[in-house]
């Protein structure tokens, strides 16, 4: 199993610093509802847990040029 690294700190209440090897990115949000993060490599997701063993989540890349 490969070694990896993550760290996450939280900056205030409902806004999360997620750290890894390659990039970085700030979550906004918290566990109850719909929560929006946004990637340093461009990434923008929205998630939101939905009852059970459900969950929703949409993605958008941005493309640098």
């Amino acid at each position: 199993m490969p070694l990896t690294f993550r760290k996450s700190f939280r900056i205030l209440p409902g806004v999360r610093l997620n750290i890894n090897k390659r990039s970085w990115s700030v979550t906004v949000g918290g566990k109850d509802g719909p929560r929006h993060t946004h990637s340093s490599t461009g990434r923008n997701t929205t998630s939101m847990d939905l009852p059970g063993p459900f969950g929703w989540r949409r993605t958008r890349t941005s493309r640098h040029h």
